[in-house]
């Protein structure tokens, strides 16, 4: 099959490829592509290449697509992966943090997610915050899962 893409690597495209596999912590999928461009450049088919390691052909093919198009940096790198934007910025977090260690409001042993977010929002730090949106905040920021002071929440 005529590929539609050919890679024709120069000897220091060459030279950098093996250098990036030899040398170095790239990551394992910058390592693949590098391979998928050598292997293309030695005329081995998009078939064999997937079958030697172990890619999709669509991996191969946009590999050699973006090499093509844009460049070896282009075809090694990552392009930004589409996903949900962050909820709350660093500082939003580190305030619920601290308000998570605050005392509780009058009448309340602790804090409850729901009251955290409730807070959150009514010290207009955000239009809204879920109480699992907090859960998770003070999940991945806390090791001990609560507060020195004895108005810590739990989660």
């Amino acid at each position: 099959m005529a590929h539609k893409y050919l890679v024709d690597l120069t000897a220091e495209e060459q030279e950098c490829l093996l250098n990036s596999i030899k040398k170095g912590k790239p990551t394992a999928r910058k390592v693949a592509r590098a391979h998928v461009l050598l292997l293309a450049d030695e005329g081995v088919s998009d078939e064999e290449i997937v079958e030697f390691l172990h890619l999709s052909l669509s991996t191969v093919h946009r590999t050699r697509q973006r090499f093509v198009e844009e460049g070896l940096m282009a075809a090694l790198s990552e392009e930004p992966r589409s996903g949900r934007t962050r909820v709350l910025s660093n500082k939003q977090e580190a305030f619920i943090i601290a308000l998570a260690c605050s005392s509780p409001p009058v009448g309340r042993r602790r804090w409850t997610l729901q009251l955290l977010a409730d807070r959150f929002v009514e010290l207009e730090r955000a239009e809204t915050v879920s109480p699992a949106t907090v859960q998770r905040v003070l999940k991945k920021t806390t090791s001990s899962r609560g507060c020195a002071n004895s108005g810590a929440y739990r989660v």
